[in-house]
């Protein structure tokens, strides 16, 4: 359900949209502790995708112990290391298209299922699950030469502090880099309480000290030195196209590639995207 609700992007009047306001609010009001525990499980729960691609010859599985549970890792090839970090509700199986390609080039692509997604354990999903599993996965190698994220994976790397990403460049799909206008323009949209939602959220805030005010990654993408390419197609439904046009547009350090036709999965695995890694590791 919470796929249905974050990649929600109808702003048209529904009577179903009404009934889940009505009803969501009732529920707080008479049962509210209740009401918390249900929508913790539908707005934080992510759908277990199933593998979008073939696994490539010679990916080898293996685990890293992160604080939110066991996290499922891939890697292909040998060499330097670039991360790669998907979206909410997906998995590391969307990027071995783009994981054989870095290993054609002479790295190793490590790729892992977030917390609560694909093969990791954990329930829940959310921006503080997020940077704790990338800590981790970046904890178990010695070194980073980059990172490609995607969707809200994007996000919650531009958000992730980890020494050994400082300095190094980014690829970054179909980011979500308005992240909290984002998050709770979905939830609005799908009619859902936003008393009941802030609920949950002030509860996550307050068990890991994680303010959800302090989540900014366009403003966070500013800070960085080290070179960004965006890969974004203009017809993206769930993240701004625009946003990141502007984020080129006011930032030395990053440039946009603009698809079309892709739409915000299918871009993963285009030729721009394989042709902005070729740029990143030329420079």
């Amino acid at each position: 359900m919470s796929e249905k609700i974050y990649f929600n992007t109808s702003q048209k009047f529904s009577v179903k949209k009404s009934l889940i306001n009505l009803t969501t609010r009732l529920h707080h009001t008479i049962a509210p502790k209740h009401a918390e525990k249900t929508a913790r499980k539908l707005l934080l729960t992510p759908a277990r995708a199933k593998p979008k691609n073939a696994e490539p010859t010679g990916l080898v599985k293996g685990e890293v112990q992160s604080k939110e549970g066991t996290l499922k890792t891939y890697a292909l090839g040998e060499g330097p290391v670039w991360v790669l970090a998907h979206g909410w509700s997906g998995s590391a199986s969307q990027f071995y298209p783009l994981m054989q390609h870095i290993a054609s080039k002479g790295f190793t692509a490590l790729a892992y299922d977030h917390p609560g997604h694909g093969q990791s354990g954990g329930v829940y999903g959310h921006i503080p699950a997020f940077v704790h599993g990338l800590e981790a996965i970046l904890d178990s190698v010695d070194e980073v030469a980059g990172l490609v994220a995607h969707s809200m994976g994007s996000a919650s790397s531009i958000e992730c502090h980890h020494q050994k990403l400082v300095g190094k460049p980014f690829l970054l799909i179909a980011p979500v880099l308005d992240y909290l206008e984002n998050l709770f323009g979905s939830v609005a949209r799908s009619g859902y309480s936003m008393k009941l939602f802030n609920a949950v959220v002030s509860e996550i805030e307050e068990q890991y000290r994680y303010p959800i005010q302090s989540v900014d990654p366009y403003n966070k993408l500013t800070l960085r030195s080290a070179a960004t390419i965006i890969v974004h197609d203009e017809g993206d439904k769930f993240a701004k196209f625009s946003v990141s046009e502007r984020a080129a547009s006011e930032m030395d350090k990053v440039k946009l590639v603009a698809t079309q036709g892709q739409g915000h999965g299918r871009v993963m695995k285009c030729s721009e995207v394989m042709q902005s890694f070729d740029e990143l590791i030329a420079n």
